[in-house]
């Protein structure tokens, strides 16, 4: 599936201007991580791997408008769409499906590209969170260090899984401090796209 039939799917589906922004900064981070977790890859298959974990990220939550109030269909149904796109990729299917696997009980993360989905999809949400109490509402403005220090405010953006953002060392052996680095670059490279 390309970019450009996954973004079709996207607004066909999701119509919420925020929850669009939300599945633009997870593609924008899931490229980064490509980039970052498959250092081997020869050029073409890095270019292929990088798109296939933007779509994995860009409709993680396609699906969300409709399954909002039954969160245990929310990514069967993205499945069921992808399915009916004649889109037969298991990695892209079992993301899809991993992302939501605490309600469903299908797929639980198990590779670097479904816990990368799992632990940026939160963080992307802090950091806006962390973007809209700034003066100027400007991602170019945020720093790790005050994501950092609003992560150690409990009461700040309480309902983010700090533990889920944080399975980023174990899972991926990337630091949560080099973690926030990476999502934030890759989300004030696309600022303007997240109207932040």
């Amino acid at each position: 599936m390309t970019r450009e039939q996954a973004h079709k799917l996207l607004l066909e589906h999701m119509t919420q201007p925020n929850l669009i922004r939300h599945c633009y900064a997870v593609e924008a981070v899931m490229k980064v991580l490509a980039l970052r977790l498959n250092p081997g890859l020869s050029a073409s298959a890095l270019k292929e791997t990088v798109e296939k974990w933007g779509v994995v990220g860009l409709l993680h939550d396609g699906d969300y408008e409709e399954t909002k109030t039954t969160p245990e269909k929310h990514t069967l149904e993205m499945a069921e769409w992808l399915k009916k796109e004649r889109v037969e990729d298991k990695e892209i299917l079992d993301a899809t499906l991993s992302h939501n696997y605490a309600h469903t009980g299908q797929n639980p993360p198990k590779n670097n590209l479904e816990w990368a989905l799992y632990c940026c999809d939160e963080l992307t949400g802090f950091i806006v969170a962390v973007t809209l109490v700034r003066p100027d509402k400007k991602l170019s403005s945020v720093s790790v260090e005050s994501v950092q220090k609003k992560w150690n405010e409990k009461g700040f953006a309480a309902a983010v899984k700090r533990e889920q953002i944080a399975e980023s060392e174990g899972r991926l052996g990337i630091p949560t401090r080099e973690f926030i680095e990476i999502a934030l670059g890759a989300m004030q490279g696309i600022s303007d796209d997240l109207g932040l």
